[in-house]
């Protein structure tokens, strides 16, 4: 890692989720002894806390086509901003969900850094879902299944604008894996987009060093580096049982570490969040114990 002062940010949001419960999982990650952990590997690390969003029963959703937009938005504005100011005061950001519309804030903060130095960042989206929707697209107008496409500049100008300028990340720069699960309006927004998607499918024939590899090349193609999003739907249930939005057939326990380990031996890395940890359907925090091992190998953990 290129830093060796760690800033640790809690993003309990579960406005932009169909099931409640993910706003909790800052809390389990911790539990898991996170940041504890994280400094047995020699980091310095400061828990800046969690930022602040409001409880969902405390305000009306407004737009079925974007439930809790004006909200989600405050919310991740705040986060964009303390993630700016964690970068600049030399801390790599690791944020825990809270629902994957976080990853606005996550990815805004990082991008305006770089892009007021004049340099672009790329960004690693690991997920079963592609989280491509737009609310013309959505059949739910759950806003976690729109961050990817508002950090390529689709979607609501209240999320794609944070800091007034879009898109984020060019679309040439990032690298979705592990989709297997993906709407069908939203697949024509993929493939339109000029994201480099890699599927299950690819993964089972390619291997899945191959298809890491290649998709840090996309997100490394012209930047400083690239931000890592890491939803834990992306694992296979039976190790992942506590996310909102299981999809059978994901990446094994194993594999999941050897993206983490190859991410790491890159060493492009400029932030980390894990998102859609939710303690209400988990079994004795078994994802959030496994989100923190990730997180360990993605921080340069190895076997010997």
């Amino acid at each position: 890692m290129r830093r060796s002062h760690i800033a640790i940010i809690g993003a309990p949001m579960d406005l932009g989720a169909g099931r409640r419960g993910v706003d909790m999982g800052p809390s389990a990650l911790r539990v898991a002894s996170l940041n504890e952990k994280v400094a047995s590997l020699g980091y310095h690390v400061e828990d800046l806390g969690n930022i602040h969003v409001v409880q969902a029963e405390s305000v009306a959703h407004g737009t079925s086509t974007a439930r809790y937009l004006k909200e989600i938005a405050a919310t991740c504005t705040a986060l964009a901003e303390m993630v700016q100011g964690a970068v600049e005061a030399g801390k790599f950001p690791i944020v825990l969900g809270g629902d994957h519309s976080a990853a606005v804030g996550t990815v805004s903060g990082l991008s305006n850094y770089y892009r007021r130095q004049g340099r672009k960042i790329g960004l690693v989206w690991i997920d079963a879902h592609a989280d491509m929707n737009t609310p013309e697209t959505s059949p739910s107008g759950n806003v976690h299944g729109m961050p990817l496409a508002c950090c390529i500049g689709m979607g609501p100008k209240e999320l794609t604008h944070i800091f007034d300028y879009a898109p984020k990340v060019e679309p040439g720069n990032v690298a979705v894996i592990g989709l297997r699960s993906v709407d069908a309006e939203e697949r024509r927004n993929v493939q339109r987009a000029g994201v480099h998607a890699y599927t299950m499918r690819d993964i089972d024939e390619r291997g899945l060093r191959a298809v890491v590899q290649e998709a840090l090349e996309v997100a490394n193609d012209g930047t400083e580096g690239f931000h890592l999003s890491f939803d834990m739907d992306a694992v296979e249930p039976h190790e992942a049982p506590g996310v909102g939005t299981p999809v059978k057939g994901g990446m094994t326990y194993r594999e999941s570490h050897l993206a983490m380990e190859n991410i790491c031996d890159y060493d492009r890395v400029l932030g980390l969040e894990v998102v859609e940890v939710n303690p209400v359907i988990d079994e004795a925090n078994r994802t959030a114990v496994l989100a923190v091992e990730l997180v360990m190998s993605a921080l340069g953990k190895r076997i010997l």
